[in-house]
This record gives structure tokens, C-alpha cells and sequence, in this order.
């Protein structure tokens, strides 16, 4: 296990209101090429928030980021799941020192190994030794908030702590994204509130590289397609009325209109009078 102190971390990290004094690390931080992304969000996570955590972070596979979250249940280990699984770095910042038994929340010491095999990181200003307590939380989401260049919210309710990591999002100039929510749910209501406030919605990969100042890359040649995908861009020789190409994917008409969407916010495709065409 190394110790940084503030001379050695992140610079960003040192402009932040009481910069830790030290952090002790296990495994590998990322490069300083890479942008730090801190996604954030319900610990009782529905499945669209589960879902909208691994569509962003497959968007952002072919970039040069890491995925930073807090190691604890719901969104934060969907995050770092779904880094690993994309093949991007991920940097896990737990409420609590970095021994295996002093690791919180129990339930994740197996992701907490998974994130070092993988080549990924553990960071911690407690002691190695220190258990986890509820008044470290608010500690550690100043440090994430803190080394991160955007911070993404996907899922949280009007009372939910996430909130406290977004309003430090705001204080400490980063950019804050919110993954938009359904009218009809209580659990992306506390977002909605900072995005009437001037938080990005996060709709797709591109919000985000585009709030980092990553220029998106869409030749074909690099962009990551599912199976899918690559089917409506090969019916799209030409533009296709899109009841026509909802047909000759052969799939349920909601499944299609989804996949379209998805493909349109990607922008993959476009829609004109009615008819689909290929935008790459």
C-alpha cells in the first residue's frame, strides 16, 4: 500500500476547500491523459438507473477516462462494474480505510479485488485501519467531487445524499451532469432540482465527453456497435421511411423504437420528413 502526499495527487484535488493531509492507494491511479469522470447515485438503484449507468460508460470505451465512484452499493458499484466490464480504468474511493477488513461496505470487498485485478485503484485518506462511519461519507465525496473534471448523477430522490455530492460538484466548479429521469418516479426527482438550477442532462456519451471537452469520435471504424446497430446501418443504404425499417428489423416495434432513439442520441442516425438515414 503507497501513501501520496498533496505534492504528489491530483493538482485538482489540492484546490479544494481542507485538500487531504494524505491518501493511501492499493493498485494503479490513472494517468494524468485520462479525465476523471465521478458517477454518483441511489444505493437502492432501480433498473433504469442500472441500465443508464452502463450505457453511458460503454459510450465512453473509446476514450481517454476513468470512471470514479465510492465503492458503495447500487450505482456506485454499477459504475465500477460497468468500467471493468468496457475495459476503462476505475478508481474506488470507499468511506473507509483500505484494509481488507476495515473495507465498507462489506458486501463489496470482492469488488474491491475484482477493481485490483483488473488493473483499477483503491483511495482512501482514513487510516487502512479505519472502519467505515456514516460521518466519512460526506469526507470522501469531497475528495471524488474533488479529482474529478465532470460529476454524473444518475439516480436521486429530494432526500437522498447524492445531493450533498452534487451541490460540491457546483461549489468546487465541475461540471454536473443528471442522467434525466421519468415523470412518474420518485427516484430522479432530486436531480430534476439541479437541473432547473443549470445542470447538463446526461442523455448519452456524447453530453459527457462534450462537458470534459473530448471531441467526439464518429468514424465507423472506432466507434463500439452492437449487433443491432451494425444491422439498421446496413438497411440504411439509402434513407428508409422508419415504419419500413421497423419492419425489415423484424423486432418488436417498442424494441425498435428504442433502439432507434439510442441510435439517434448517439447520433448514428437521423430522422427527416419521416424517413431514417445513416449519419456515418
Amino acid at each position: 500500500m503507497d501513501t501520496l502526499l498533496p505534492d504528489e495527487y491530483w493538482p485538482k484535488l489540492r484546490e479544494i476547500p481542507e485538500p487531504p493531509e494524505r491518501l493511501w492507494v492499493r493498485g494503479t491511479i490513472p494517468g494524468p491523459e485520462r479525465k476523471l469522470i465521478t458517477i454518483v447515485g441511489s444505493r437502492s438503484m432501480s433498473q433504469y438507473a442500472h441500465d443508464a449507468v452502463d450505457y453511458l460508460v460503454s459510450g465512453l470505451a473509446d476514450y481517454p477516462v476513468a470512471i470514479v465512484s465510492g465503492l458503495a452499493l447500487g450505482v456506485d458499484g454499477a459504475a465500477h462494474r460497468a468500467a471493468m466490464k468496457h475495459g476503462l480504468p476505475t478508481v474506488a474511493f470507499p468511506g473507509s480505510g483500505l484494509n481488507d477488513d476495515a473495507l465498507y461496505p462489506a458486501t463489496h470487498k470482492w469488488l474491491a479485488q475484482e477493481i485490483l485485478a483488473t488493473g483499477g485503484a483503491l483511495v482512501s485518506e482514513f487510516p487502512p485501519e479505519e472502519k467505515g462511519r456514516v460521518h466519512f461519507f460526506p469526507k470522501r465525496n469531497r475528495i471524488m467531487v474533488g479529482v474529478s473534471d465532470a460529476v454524473v448523477v444518475v439516480e436521486a430522490g429530494l432526500k437522498s445524499g447524492t445531493l450533498i455530492t452534487a451541490r460540491m460538484a457546483v461549489d468546487y466548479n465541475r461540471d454536473l451532469l443528471v442522467v434525466p429521469h421519468s415523470i412518474f418516479s420518485d427516484g430522479g426527482a432530486g436531480g430534476h432540482v439541479f437541473m432547473k438550477l443549470g445542470a447538463l442532462p446526461a442523455r448519452s456519451a456524447s453530453d459527457v465527453l462534450e462537458a470534459i471537452g473530448i471531441v467526439e469520435d464518429k468514424n465507423i471504424e472506432t466507434l463500439r456497435l452492437t449487433s443491432e446497430e451494425e444491422e439498421v446501418l446496413a438497411l440504411l443504404m439509402e434513407p428508409i421511411p422508419r415504419d419500413e425499417l421497423i419492419r425489415e428489423l423484424g423486432i418488436p416495434t417498442g424494441q425498435a423504437n428504442v433502439l432507434l432513439a439510442q441510435m439517434e442520441i448517439r447520433g448514428l442516425i437521423g430522422e427527416s420528413l419521416g424517413s431514417v438515414r445513416k449519419l456515418i
